[in-house]
C-alpha cells in the first residue's frame, strides 16, 4: 500500500498522466477531421481506450490509496466525474455523449497547480462577480429603455424594443462596429446621440467590466497568499518537528553522559 501511494503521489507520475491527458486531447481533435479519420480510424479508436484504461486503472489505484479520503479532495472527485462521464455509452440516444469525452482534456486543471490556483482564484471572486454582474444589468436595463423611448422610432431594427436595444448595447459595450454599425448611422438622424452612447461605453467598457478584471485579479492575488500561508505553516511546523527531536536527542546524551559519570 505505501509504495502504491508512493507512486501515485511521485512527480514521475503525475508527468506522465498529465502527457497522456495532451496525447488524448490531441487524439479528440484529430477524430474532428473526416481525412484523418478515414485514415486512422481505428488506430484512433484504440488509442483512444487505451488512454482511458489508463486514467481508469490510475482513479481506482487513488480509491484504494485513499479509500473515502479520495472524496473529500474536490479535484479527486472532478477526475472521478470526467472519466466516468468517458464510461457512459456512447450509442444510440447517448451518443451526444460522445462528444463530452474531450472533458478529459480539464483534467489538465486539476493536474497542473497554477491552473488549479486560477480556478481557485476564479471561484473565490464568484460571489463578489455577482454583485457587479448584477450592477451591469441594472445599467443594461436603465440604458436599453432610454434607447428605445429615444431611437426605436427612427432606427427600429436596432432599437425597436428593449431586447433589441439591449443586445445593440451589448455590440456598443464590446466596442466591435459600435461606431460605423450603430452610432454614426443614429446620428445621422440624432446629432446629439453621442451624449448617450459615450457614457454607456464609459460606464460599461471602462468602467464595470474593469471591476470584473480588478476582482479576478484579487482573488488570484488572495489564492497566491493563502497558498503561501500554506507553505510558511508547513515550514513552521517541520522545523518544530526538528527542534523537538533535537531536544530529544540532547536530552538522551545527556542521559548517556550522567551514566558514564
Amino acid at each position: 500500500m505505501d509504495r502504491l501511494k508512493s507512486l501515485v503521489e511521485s512527480r514521475v507520475f503525475e508527468l506522465f498522466i498529465t502527457w497522456l491527458i495532451v496525447i488524448n486531447a490531441v487524439t479528440l481533435g484529430l477524430e474532428t477531421s473526416p481525412d484523418v479519420l478515414a485514415s486512422w480510424g481505428t488506430a484512433l479508436y484504440f488509442l483512444d481506450h487505451a488512454l482511458l484504461t489508463v486514467f481508469v486503472i490510475e482513479l481506482l489505484a487513488k480509491l484504494i490509496v485513499y479509500r473515502l479520503a479520495f472524496f473529500r479532495d474536490p479535484w479527486r472527485v472532478f477526475d472521478f466525474l470526467v472519466v466516468g462521464i468517458s464510461l457512459l455509452p456512447a450509442s444510440g440516444p447517448l451518443s451526444i455523449l460522445r462528444a463530452l469525452r474531450v472533458l478529459r482534456v480539464l483534467r489538465l486543471i486539476s493536474i497542473i497547480p497554477s491552473m488549479r490556483r486560477v480556478v481557485g482564484g476564479l471561484f473565490r471572486a464568484l460571489p463578489s462577480m455577482g454583485s457587479i454582474f448584477l450592477l451591469l444589468l441594472l445599467v443594461f436595463y436603465v440604458f436599453s429603455v432610454m434607447a428605445t423611448k429615444l431611437y426605436s422610432a427612427t432606427v427600429p431594427d436596432l432599437f425597436g424594443n428593449v431586447f433589441a436595444s439591449a443586445f445593440t448595447l451589448f455590440q456598443v459595450m464590446t466596442l466591435e462596429g459600435w461606431a460605423g454599425d450603430v452610432v454614426r448611422p443614429v446620428m445621422e438622424k440624432h446629432p446629439n446621440a453621442w451624449m448617450f452612447f459615450l457614457p454607456f461605453i464609459l460606464a460599461t467598457s471602462f468602467t464595470v467590466l474593469n471591476l470584473f478584471i480588478g476582482i479576478i485579479v484579487s482573488a488570484m492575488e488572495s489564492e497566491h497568499e493563502a497558498e503561501a500561508q500554506e507553505a510558511k505553516a508547513e515550514i513552521v511546523e517541520d522545523q518544530a518537528e526538528i527542534m523537538s527531536e533535537l531536544r530529544a536527542i540532547r536530552r538522551e546524551l545527556a542521559e548517556l553522559r550522567a551514566q558514564r559519570a
